[in-house]
C-alpha cells in the first residue's frame, strides 16, 4: 500500500475563510459586554484596537515561520526547529501536551457560547444547555469526517454566514443608530494612570481571545497551495478584515444601547436588534450568531486535529495519532480524540469567561512567547532561508513578547494553572525520555558524532 500524505488542496480564499471563521466565532458576541464592564466608558474601543495591534505584530512571527516551515502541526514544528536538537524536543512536546488540553477548551468555549445564545430563542435549564453544547461538538465531528477539499468548500460557506451576520449588525447601527457618537466619546474615561492601563490589560485578555485563530492556517501548512505566499497573505488579510468588522460592530451596538445596558446584557447583540427591529428580527440574528459559533468550532477543530498528527508522525507522540483515514486521507484518530475530550469538557464547564482565561494562561508561555524566542534563535544562528521576512526585525518580535507577558499577568490566578500544566508536561517528558532513552543531549551528541565520522570518511 503506498504511503499516504496530506494533499495541498486549500487555496488562499479557503485559507482566509478558515482563519476568519476561527477568529470570529462566538467570542466577540460574548466578550463585548465583558470588555465594556472592565473599561467602563467610551474608551472600551481601545481594547479592540489593542487586540488588533497585537495580532498584526504576532502574525509577523507566524508568517516568517509558517512560510519557511509549511507543515502540518504549525507551532509544533516551529518550536522544534527554533530551539534546536537539545531543547526543541522538549518545547514541541510541551506544545502538544498543552494542545491535548487547551484545544478541547477552545472548542468548549465556543460550544458553551453557542448554548448561551441558543437560550435567547429557547430557554434552557442546565441539563438542556449541556445537551446543546455537547451535541454541537458531536455534529462538528461528523462534518469534519471527510476529505480536505470538501472541508475547504464548507469553510467558505460558513465564512459567508459569518460576514453576513456582522454586516447585518453593522448595517443596523449605521441606518438606525447614532453611529458617530461612540467615536466621539472614544476618549471618555481614558487616562494614563496605572489603574487605567491595568484595566486595558485585563480587557485585552477578552479582546485578544476574539482575534485568536489568525494563525490557524499554519497548522494546516502541509495542505496549503503555494504556502510561502498564501500563509502570510491569509493571516494579514484575516486580521485586517476582522479588526475593521469588530470595531464597526462595537460602534454599531454602542450607537443604540446605553453603556449600562451593554454591561449587563447576556445577549447584547440579540437585544440590540430587538430594540431596533423587534423580537422576530432578534431571533433571526440570533440564529445567524449561532451559525457563526458553529463555524468557529468547525474551523478550530480542523486546525487543532493536525497538531497531534504531526507530532506522532515525527515520533514525538503516540504513534496511533499518525494514522490517516484509508480513503478520506485525514488524521481521523487525532480528530476523534480531541472531539471526545471537548465533549467531556462541554459537560464539565459552565463559565465561558473562566475557560477563556484558562486558554490564554496555558498557551502564552510555550506557544506565543516560546516560538517568538525560537525565531530569534533561528536568526541568531544565521538562517537566511525565510521566504517571507518581517519589516523592522526584531522590533515586532520584542514587542509581541512584551505584550504577551502583560496579557499573561492579566490572567490573574490562572497564571498558576498555566505554569502547573507546563510543570506537569516537563515531568512527563523526562519520564518518557528516560523510558525510551530519547534524551535531547544524547541525540545531539549522536548527531555530532555522525557528522564527524562523515567528514573523516570523506576528506
Amino acid at each position: 500500500m503506498p504511503e499516504q500524505h496530506l494533499q495541498k488542496r486549500i487555496s488562499l480564499l479557503q485559507a482566509t475563510a478558515i482563519n476568519m471563521t476561527d477568529m470570529v466565532g462566538i467570542g466577540p458576541f460574548i466578550v463585548l459586554s465583558a470588555v465594556a464592564v472592565v473599561m467602563d466608558g467610551g474608551w472600551f474601543l481601545y481594547a479592540w484596537i489593542a487586540g488588533a495591534l497585537l495580532s498584526f505584530t504576532d502574525a509577523c512571527i507566524w508568517s516568517e515561520l509558517g512560510a519557511a516551515y509549511p507543515l502540518a502541526g504549525g507551532s509544533y514544528n516551529f518550536l522544534k526547529v527554533g530551539f534546536g536538537p537539545k531543547w526543541g524536543k522538549l518545547m514541541s512536546f510541551l506544545f502538544v501536551w498543552q494542545t491535548m488540553i487547551q484545544a478541547p477548551l477552545v472548542i468548549t468555549s465556543a460550544s458553551l457560547g453557542f448554548a448561551k445564545y441558543f437560550a435567547f430563542i429557547v430557554p434552557l435549564n442546565v441539563v438542556e444547555s449541556k445537551m446543546v453544547s455537547g451535541g454541537l461538538v458531536v455534529l462538528i465531528m461528523i462534518l469534519l469526517y471527510r476529505k480536505i477539499e470538501t472541508i475547504g468548500k464548507i469553510s467558505v460557506l460558513l465564512w459567508i454566514g459569518v460576514l453576513l451576520t456582522i454586516a447585518i449588525v453593522i448595517g443596523a447601527g449605521v441606518m438606525y443608530g447614532n453611529f458617530l457618537q461612540p467615536i466621539e466619546r472614544i476618549n471618555e474615561g481614558a487616562d494614563f494612570s496605572f489603574a487605567a492601563l491595568a484595566a486595558l490589560g485585563t480587557a485585552s485578555v477578552s479582546s485578544v481571545y476574539s482575534y485568536l485563530g489568525y494563525y490557524n492556517v499554519c497548522h494546516l501548512g502541509g495542505e496549503i497551495i503555494n504556502p510561502q505566499k498564501n500563509i502570510p497573505r491569509s493571516m494579514f488579510i484575516s486580521i485586517a478584515g476582522i479588526a475593521v468588522l469588530y470595531l464597526l460592530m462595537n460602534i454599531s451596538v454602542a450607537s443604540v444601547l446605553p453603556m449600562e445596558a451593554i454591561k449587563k446584557s447576556d445577549f447584547v447583540v440579540s437585544e440590540f436588534i430587538h430594540v431596533l427591529a423587534g423580537a422576530g428580527a432578534a431571533t433571526v440574528v440570533t440564529v445567524l450568531i449561532l451559525w457563526v459559533a458553529f463555524a468557529s468550532v468547525f474551523s478550530a477543530t480542523l486546525g487543532y486535529s493536525r497538531i497531534p498528527y504531526a507530532a506522532a508522525q515525527d515520533g514525538a507522540f503516540f504513534r496511533i495519532f499518525a494514522k490517516l483515514h484509508p480513503t478520506k486521507n485525514f488524521p481521523y484518530v487525532s480528530l476523534l480524540s480531541l472531539g471526545c475530550i471537548a465533549f467531556i469538557f462541554s459537560m464539565l464547564f459552565d463559565s465561558v469567561a473562566s475557560v477563556v482565561k484558562a486558554i490564554l494562561a496555558m498557551r502564552i508561555l510555550v506557544q506565543f512567547i516560546g516560538q517568538a524566542i525560537g525565531l530569534l534563535l533561528l536568526h541568531k544562528k544565521g538562517r537566511q532561508h525565510f521566504p517571507w521576512r518581517m519589516p523592522l526585525f526584531p522590533i515586532p518580535v520584542v514587542l509581541a513578547i512584551l505584550i504577551w507577558v502583560g496579557i499573561f499577568y492579566s490572567t490573574g490566578e490562572l497564571m498558576l494553572y498555566g505554569l502547573g500544566v507546563i510543570a506537569a508536561g516537563i515531568i512527563v517528558y523526562f519520564i518518557k525520555a528516560y523510558l525510551t532513552k530519547d534524551w535531547p543531549f544524547y541525540d545531539t551528541q549522536k548527531k555530532e558524532a555522525q557528522i564527524e565520522q562523515l567528514l573523516s570518511d570523506n576528506p
